[in-house]
């Protein structure tokens, strides 16, 4: 992977992902780290590392589940840019239907919010709504629209969706 990670703008990744595929590793400071306790000091100490280790990026995402059971999750991200470190809204994500494609649908919210001209901070909460979305739906593929991520966005978080 360190190959081709020499070639890459936007690194996506979670936490095991740097561990086992870029042996980059933040040890927790103070030795003690409940598992899937979120600790953002320590994400943004890993994508530093990441950095350190590829000069040439543009950006490194780190998406974040905190497991609570099988179907409830809070779920969130983080990018790094160089000096910036942005953190999304954090969901609370309960009666989760499929947590399959929800990597894939965060990577294209994320692509779709940098190439359409979102601030990066805008384009991470864009990227993690959209995921949060796919755990609602069966299947790889993520249904949802355009307008139901940027109602996810805004803030309704009711479940309905009103096209105005």
């Amino acid at each position: 992977m360190h190959e081709l990670v020499r070639y890459v703008d936007v690194g996506l990744a979670n936490e095991e992902d740097c561990q086992l595929s870029l042996g980059i590793n933040v040890e927790p400071e103070d030795g003690q780290h409940s598992v899937g306790e979120i600790a953002l000091a320590r994400y943004e100490a890993l994508c530093k590392k990441v950095f350190e280790a590829f000069p040439d990026l543009k950006y490194q995402a780190i998406t974040l589940r905190e497991s609570h059971s099988a179907n409830r999750n809070l779920w969130s991200a983080c990018l790094f840019k160089g000096r910036e470190f942005y953190t999304s809204t954090v969901y609370e994500l309960t009666h989760i239907v499929d947590r399959v494609g929800t990597g894939d649908s965060f990577t294209a919210g994320l692509i779709y919010g940098l190439e359409t001209g979102l601030s990066d901070e805008d384009a991470l909460n864009f990227a993690v709504a959209a995921s949060a979305l796919k755990h609602t739906i069966p299947g790889d593929l993520n249904l949802v629209t355009l307008s139901e991520v940027q109602s996810l966005v805004a803030g309704n978080t009711s479940g309905e969706y009103n096209a105005a």
